[in-house]
C-alpha cells in the first residue's frame, strides 16, 4: 500500500509510470504490504486463471523473496512502479523507502532486479 501522495501519468521511461505529487524526503517510507489491501496470489491460482487474468497478474504483479508464496499484486497504482537501473526507491527489505529526496513530479521508480524474482523489462531500461 502506498503511503505517500502520488499520481500516474505518461513516462517517458515505459508507458505509463507512477510519479511523485509532493516532495518526498530520503529515508520516507514509501510502501508498505497491507494484507486484505494488497494480495499475495498462489501460483497454483494464477495458472487457472482465464487467460486475460493471467496475463494481467504477469504484467502487474511479481514474485518477490520478502514474501514468499505467491505473487504480489499491489492494490493501488503502485502497479505502475517502473523499472531503472538507478532507482530513486530502496526495495531491498519488506518496505520501500525513498533512497534519496524525490521531487514532486518526478518518476517513481524500482530496480526490479532487486525486488522481483522473475520479471521480463518488455521495453523498459
Amino acid at each position: 500500500m502506498l503511503l505517500v501522495r502520488t499520481y500516474v501519468a505518461r513516462s517517458p521511461i515505459h508507458g505509463l509510470g507512477l510519479f511523485a505529487a509532493e516532495p518526498i524526503a530520503a529515508g520516507t517510507e514509501m510502501w508498505r504490504f497491507q494484507a486484505g489491501f494488497d494480495q499475495i496470489l498462489a501460483p497454483q491460482l494464477v495458472e487457472q486463471l482465464p487467460a486475460v487474468a493471467h496475463d494481467f497478474i504477469m504484467i502487474y504483479a511479481y514474485l518477490s523473496p520478502d514474501f514468499p508464496g505467491g505473487y504480489v499484486l499491489n492494490g493501488d497504482q503502485a502497479i505502475y512502479i517502473n523499472h531503472s537501473k538507478s532507482p530513486n526507491t530502496d526495495n531491498s527489505g519488506p518496505v520501500t523507502l525513498a533512497a534519496h529526496d524525490i521531487a514532486a513530479g518526478e518518476e517513481i521508480t524500482c530496480d526490479y532486479d532487486v525486488c522481483c524474482l522473475e520479471h521480463e523489462l518488455q521495453g523498459m531500461t
